[in-house]
């Protein structure tokens, strides 16, 4: 079975141009959760990894960002999916730090944590940043247009992400890969 890695906003939950910063403002993007939990299900591997720079500017605190992820945690469990871990990237893109994205820092840390190769695994995104993460470590780059995938596809990609897979949504991305690992 296939490791999946996900960017969460804009692919799993709403995206906002003013940063998710409340519980109540991260809201599933219908479909998602259960895509989530039927990849699970089938035996693949979940994990997330975002940016969440809103902590380095001070627009939500970690402990805010912990709740948002329980809820999306919860969701899931009460669907029968599971995450395998969920890493993020608190800093301001000023920081200089090696974990966020299109640095494959996080990436780094889910490979050495977990003793996994993510050669041919893929990772699910919205953002050009998202794809060139994946493609550092030999992930099979998944564009989504939900949250800023249109304005993605509208730039144009590099040649180095030519081979990207295009998909409306991520339940549209599972059901592609259910099908294909069923035959």
């Amino acid at each position: 079975m296939a490791i999946i890695v996900l960017d969460r906003d804009g692919v799993i939950n709403f995206d906002s141009d003013e940063y998710i910063k409340t519980v109540d403002e991260w809201r599933p993007i219908p479909g998602a959760i259960e895509a989530m939990a039927t990849l699970s299900q089938a035996g693949h591997t979940l994990f997330v990894a975002t940016n969440q720079s809103g902590i380095g500017r001070g627009y939500y605190s970690t402990s805010t960002l912990d709740a948002m992820h329980k809820k999306m945690e919860s969701l899931l469990r009460e669907q029968g999916g599971e995450l395998a871990g969920i890493y993020y990237c608190p800093h301001h893109p000023d920081d200089g730090c090696h974990c966020r994205k299109p640095l494959p820092g996080m990436l780094d840390d889910i490979k050495t944590q977990h003793g996994l190769s993510l050669e041919n695994s893929f990772f699910v995104g919205d953002s050009l940043r998202d794809l060139e993460a994946g493609l550092a470590r030999g992930c099979q780059p998944i564009l989504v247009k939900t949250g800023k995938g249109l304005q993605t596809i509208d730039a144009g990609l590099p040649n180095a992400l030519s081979h990207t897979l295009v998909f409306a949504d991520l339940a549209e991305f599972a059901d592609h890969l259910l099908s294909v690992s069923s035959s």
